[in-house]
């Protein structure tokens, strides 16, 4: 089962959308049609206990995903209370970037206002866009509330995986020893294009970013070091986590700044970002006006 949240016009409504004349809402993708839930995203649609009934059976008004544009696809999650970080849990990422694997998940946090829709481009502001790097990751998506749990109840408590891509400004990373600044700049983060929605926690498949038509990352997602439900129990002994909340699972070797020379993105480049299974990111990257 597959849930986005859409940007829908409606001219009666000045609620949670991207601007007067619409609103946003939560639909199960069928087939060729996204059928409305009654919620006003993905987010809220898992704060209801009966969630998944709901979502696989509930027939609202449908829209045609031919009929869709671009900017109508919003962040499945508009916002989660947390959007949780892991930095170097690929093996092949960590070894590139001349470290040990660790014994414990790095984490960091990005705040909401970074989350971009699938589609969205990315803004590149004027002071910080020397050193903008791609970092194409999965995301786990907490379906039920989880504080101190282990791995099996961890895995349980996954409502599903989407594809993120953690685009960091290096050159404010860089600044200090704390990451947090160049990684939540605001509207740089896509992320979707839906929830899709598991059984049992598990993940499998191939993460591929693309530049334009060059592919610079490749990986199983199974090189991960820790996995989703390592993560949320790790995590879970922490924070509680609430349904809607989003743990950005790491990215692979191939980033740009790992690269001699080193590689950024640019002005009219295009930022692709890939799972199996999971869907496609595509992100048009622009200068701010």
């Amino acid at each position: 089962m597959r849930l986005a949240t859409l940007r829908v016009a409606d001219a009666s409504s000045t609620g949670a959308g991207t601007g007067t004349g619409h609103r946003t809402v939560a639909v199960r993708i069928d087939d060729e049609v996204a059928v409305e839930l009654g919620a006003p995203d993905v987010g809220a649609l898992l704060a209801d206990p009966g969630w998944r009934g709901r979502a696989a059976t509930t027939d609202g008004p449908r829209h045609a995903l031919a009929d869709l544009a671009p900017h109508a696809w919003a962040p499945p999650v508009l916002r989660p209370s947390k959007v949780v970080c892991v930095g170097l849990n690929y093996r092949h990422h960590i070894l590139e970037m001349g470290r040990e694997l660790p014994i414990h998940p790095t984490l960091f946090a990005k705040y909401p206002e970074a989350l971009i829709g699938p589609y969205d481009p990315i803004v590149l502001p004027a002071h910080a866009a020397d050193a903008v790097d791609w970092e194409g990751e999965v995301a786990v998506v907490v379906g039920t509330r989880a504080r101190r749990l282990d791995e099996t109840a961890a895995r349980e408590a996954i409502a599903g995986h989407a594809v993120l891509n953690d685009v960091t400004m290096r050159d404010y990373q860089y600044r200090t020893a704390q990451w947090l600044q160049g990684k939540t700049f605001e509207a740089t983060t896509p992320f979707g294009p839906w929830l899709t929605v598991d059984d049992d926690g598990a993940l499998a498949g191939e993460l591929r970013t693309l530049v334009d038509d060059e592919q610079v990352q490749h990986t199983a997602v199974e090189d991960m070091v820790f996995g989703p439900a390592a993560l949320v129990a790790y995590i879970s002994q922490i924070v509680t986590l609430h349904p809607g909340d989003v743990i950005a699972t790491g990215t692979p070797g191939g980033v740009g700044h790992a690269r001699t020379p080193p590689r950024y993105l640019r002005p009219g480049h295009t930022l692709t970002t890939t799972v199996t299974g999971l869907g496609e990111l595509r992100n048009a990257v622009v200068a701010e006006v």
